[in-house]
């Protein structure tokens, strides 16, 4: 099934963290990703819920090719995402400025919120950085999952599973943290 014209379309691909989701609109522009959900009906069930215009398709060369290397980045740790074309008309500009940044972070690597807002410009603006990854339609495409807390504790991380989810995504790209606490998860 072919993306239908002018509207959204969505795959949902297993990954070694469950199953994943893309959603974009021709040619091959990512609108927003999901992160497993449980099972694959749930996650489609969320993509549904986002973006209720969107139909389930097969992906295009481009969408396979992000799919590709989502599925390589969380099973390795390694692979270059920032190829990938994301729609950013809807999201605001200092969210633009942060996923830039953020974006920027290769696998293996961590920034704090902090630096992130040093490196914007706006130090100070932890807290709005912070923010601006909890809202984040893309991950790991945009790997808000590379910010730590200051201090390089694990801080938040709003996708399912939340910090476990989190660690385990910095663990296979080769970033280990000491491991929070039963009480502090």
């Amino acid at each position: 099934m072919a993306t239908p014209p002018g509207g959204l379309a969505f795959c949902v691909f297993p990954t070694t963290i469950g199953h994943c989701a893309l959603v974009w609109r021709e040619p091959g522009v990512v609108v927003g990703s999901a992160l497993p959900h449980g099972s694959p009906q749930d996650t489609r069930d969320a993509v549904v819920a986002w973006y209720p215009s969107a139909r389930e398709a097969a992906p295009d060369a481009a969408i396979s090719a992000a799919v590709d290397g989502v599925t390589t980045l969380l099973e390795t740790g390694a692979g270059d995402l920032s190829g990938i074309d994301l729609d950013l008309a809807t999201v605001p500009e200092f969210d633009r400025r942060v996923y830039e940044v953020v974006r920027a972070i290769p696998a293996g690597a961590t920034l704090s919120y902090g630096d992130v807002a040093t490196r914007l410009g706006a130090p100070g603006a932890a807290q709005a950085v912070g923010q601006a990854l909890g809202r984040n339609p893309f991950p790991p495409i945009v790997p808000c999952h590379r910010v730590l807390a200051a201090g390089r504790q694990v801080g938040g991380f709003s996708a399912r599973g939340g910090r476990r989810t989190k660690l385990r995504m910095l663990e296979v790209e080769g970033v280990h943290l000491e491991h929070p606490t039963l009480f502090e998860l």
